[in-house]
């Protein structure tokens, strides 16, 4: 077991763990966050998604140990106290959800999509590459989303989220 230290949701959280355990793992089981779901395991789904510095990663790919000093936020450190983050509510508001298995890595992913957006950063379909605000048509979404996968058939409600809260 070791000793690792991770800022999580703007707290420092002390926990033991192994050193192969994975952030979703210690998310969830050492720290009762279980906003995070494990959906396949290998990275494929999204289920797992959290920011890492404000980057989306899923969090089944990385180890834990290897996040200390990192600022790691997970869907239930989004909003602000009662009042839900736009996307969050944007989500609320569209109905982009159904059975919810999926939402808070969607919910994550779309956070930092609609940064990645505003900072200029290019997507596989983005025609002017060197814009330095990125529309967020819904191609755009349906291209920056498309590591998120939705089992149940929320995604015609999951784009006009993402463009709302953008």
């Amino acid at each position: 077991m070791t000793n690792v230290t991770l800022r999580v949701n703007g707290t420092d959280r002390e926990i033991d763990c192994d050193t192969r355990s994975t952030l979703l793992d210690a998310l969830r089981e050492n720290l009762d966050l279980v906003g995070a779901k494990k959906g396949c395991d290998h990275g494929q789904c999204g289920a797992c998604t959290v920011l890492v510095d404000g980057r989306r990663i899923n969090s089944c790919l990385t180890f834990a140990v290897a996040q200390g000093g990192r600022e790691i936020t997970t869907v239930e450190g989004l909003a602000d106290g009662d009042a839900l983050h736009p996307v969050q509510q944007a989500f609320v508001d569209r109905d982009a959800f159904q059975c919810g298995y999926c939402t808070s890595g969607q919910i994550c992913s779309a956070v930092a999509v609609i940064e990645e957006a505003k900072q200029g950063w290019p997507s596989a379909v983005t025609e002017d590459l060197e814009a330095t605000d990125v529309e967020l048509d819904s191609g755009e979404v349906r291209e920056r989303m498309s590591g998120n996968l939705c089992r149940c058939g929320a995604y015609a409600n999951i784009v006009p989220a993402v463009q709302d809260a953008s």
